[in-house]
């Protein structure tokens, strides 16, 4: 019985050590709020409060696949190197926003519709302050 009970407290400690597996949503609203329509370049680079925010988020939404901190174990890409500048920005927003299906299976759920669009820039913002 014992054996067990450590089995299965090992388990619920590696199933939930990057974060909840349901998508949260993240409180913006300390943030200059961008509006309705989709911005290209990331508005928040260097924005302190963001780059916070944007830590939280990405802990709580995107470490579970991706790494604490972006160093990625091998599931998924390694975020500390995404293309900087406005070429990055814009494919990490088409992938945050969309996901990603490869035949037919979900390798990264859509977060559109579950991050506001201040969540997704500031994720960003953080991703760009990490060391590779």
């Amino acid at each position: 019985m014992k054996k067990i009970s450590l089995a299965l407290l090992a388990t619920s400690i590696l199933a939930f050590g990057h974060g909840s597996v349901t998508p949260q949503a993240i409180d913006t609203k300390e943030l200059k709020q961008l509006g309705e329509k989709w911005l290209e370049k990331n508005p928040y680079e260097g924005d302190q409060k963001a780059i916070a925010i944007g830590k939280y988020a990405y802990s709580e939404n995107c470490a579970r696949c991706h790494g604490l901190d972006g160093v990625s174990g091998g599931i998924a890409p390694d975020l500390r190197y995404l293309e900087a500048g406005v070429e990055g920005d814009q494919w990490f927003m088409e992938r945050i926003r969309g996901g990603a299906v490869r035949n037919g299976n979900v390798y990264m759920p859509p977060f559109e519709g579950v991050l506001n669009q201040e969540a997704m820039w500031a994720i960003r913002a953080y991703l760009i302050t990490l060391e590779k």
